[in-house]
């Protein structure tokens, strides 16, 4: 029971934090008379009046999270924030279904990018930052939530997957280096976004497109203001500006607080991850600018090489912006897009998927046992920059890969189950696990998931979800073994 109480209370605070953030919108409302007015003000009242009950509820019980506590408190958070957010779109959009309405606005913060809303160009405009703010706030979030739950970043990135699984943290235990240390990250974050804002501005934009597009940038969320997404721009300034800018969101942000701290950019080079994610995403541009020239698809290497990158880049670092519908492209091409948003973040950026780390740490397990196999009784451990990994971290990185292909196979099962082809079945798990944004075919670069039914919105929200939280957050709790005491 104390449990229970405890999390309420703790999502009864985080509740009140989201109130306050739809307030803004409806600020934004009022002042422009957007016609969305109604629905940020009944929004924000009900948000924020039910975190404040919840809170008021359970002041006077412990405060101390336990190791279960923690978990739940993970599913809870993840799982029914999305309701409230998506009270805005459901009061302004009366003909929109709950599962449409809870999709948006898991897809905002899970930052995946995916959407079932048309017409963005003509939307309110509180409604096209409230889409944009929770990415943001939300990217980040998934960071500090990390780092301030367990250690710093030791190997650039498996404390960050440990951290996907709260243990047994109190917040009364939390070391002030660790408190201190996701403050800093927050600012290099916000810091980085204004950046952003400045230089998509200079680029050409006006400045609540640059806003909101800096926004989904650094949050590797992939919304737009407009149905084309970057292509309504057609400017290579901006497109450059993006790519840049996703690139560094693709990286881990402890990476950046360390080399903008001591000022030595040494660190992007000898982080191991970092090195390989950069290395996968450029190579992959090329190769695939010379497909694109080879296919006739475009007829110089500059004109395929510009569209190239943005898309790989896009898609690689799980964000979901496009320029040029990439479903037309030949199909190796928008398949190898989304194997690379399976492996390619970082881990401690504001991307999804695997994680360059443990990819890493699976191609060397797989060499270690080619090298068993020609010396069996040789001595060797694995080695990811300076650290050596243990044997418990490479088989927690096996269980985990495991788990993450046999949770897409099921989910693209339950979409085929409800008759949806394979291709859209296939992709829109990929994307949405992966928190990527568009698939292919019927929810490709060109559609929304509006096509889809209530029940196949479900799932694709669930996905989402369990992308989000690295899976373990959620499938522990089924573990009868972790009720035990």
């Amino acid at each position: 029971m104390n449990i229970a109480l405890t999390i309420v209370h703790i999502f009864g605070i985080v509740t009140m934090g989201f109130g306050c953030l739809m307030a803004t919108c409806f600020a934004t409302s009022k002042l422009a008379d957007d016609g969305a007015t109604e629905a940020f003000y009944q929004g924000t009242l009900i948000t924020f009046l039910s975190g404040v009950f919840m809170v008021l509820c359970t002041l006077n019980i412990a405060k101390s999270l336990s190791r279960q506590a923690g978990f739940l408190l993970v599913a809870t958070t993840w799982s029914i924030t999305p309701i409230f957010c998506a009270l805005p779109l459901l009061l302004h959009f009366p003909q929109m279904s709950f599962a449409d309405g809870y999709f948006e606005a898991v897809s905002a913060l899970t930052t995946s990018g995916g959407t079932v809303l048309s017409g963005l160009d003509s939307l309110p405009v509180s409604v096209n930052l409230w889409r944009h703010e929770l990415s943001w706030v939300a990217g980040m979030g998934v960071i500090i939530f990390a780092v301030a739950i367990l250690p710093i970043l030791g190997i650039g990135g498996m404390q960050l997957y440990k951290a996907g699984m709260p243990g047994s943290v109190k917040e009364s235990e939390l070391p002030p280096r660790i408190a201190q240390t996701a403050k800093a990250l927050w600012i290099v974050y916000a810091g980085m976004t204004a950046v952003c804002i400045v230089a998509l501005k200079w680029a050409g934009m006006g400045w609540f497109d640059a806003l909101c597009h800096a926004f989904s940038a650094m949050s590797l969320g992939g919304f737009s203001t407009h149905d084309s997404s970057i292509g309504f721009f057609n400017s290579v300034p901006i497109e450059v500006v993006l790519t840049v800018f996703q690139l560094l969101a693709g990286i881990n942000f402890a990476t950046h607080f360390i080399a903008l701290s001591k000022r030595d950019w040494r660190g992007y080079i000898t982080d191991s991850e970092a090195r390989s994610f950069l290395l996968l995403v450029l190579c992959s541009c090329v190769l695939v600018a010379l497909m694109l020239l080879d296919a006739g698809i475009y007829a110089d290497f500059l004109t395929a090489l510009r569209y190239a990158s943005f898309n790989v880049v896009s898609m690689a670092t799980d964000s979901g912006f496009v320029n040029q519908d990439f479903s037309h492209w030949p199909i190796f091409v928008p398949i190898w897009m989304l194997l690379l948003s399976c492996l390619s973040a970082s881990s401690g950026s504001t991307g999804g998927g695997i994680r360059m780390i443990r990819t890493i740490i699976l191609i060397k397990q797989a060499r270690m046992e080619m090298f068993k196999f020609i010396h069996p009784y040789a001595v060797k451990s694995i080695k990811v920059g300076d650290s050596t990994i243990h044997s418990e971290v490479v088989a927690s990185v096996t269980g985990f890969i495991f788990l993450y292909f046999i949770s897409i196979v099921f989910l693209v099962l339950a979409l085929l189950v409800s008759g949806l082809d394979f291709m859209t079945a296939f992709s829109a798990i990929i994307a949405c696990f992966n928190n990527a944004g568009p698939g292919l075919n019927l929810v490709g670069p060109g559609h929304t998931y509006a096509v889809l039914t209530d029940y196949q919105t479900n799932v694709c929200s669930f996905a989402m979800l369990l992308g989000r939280v690295q899976i373990y957050s959620i499938l522990i709790l089924f573990m009868p073994d972790f009720w035990r005491k």
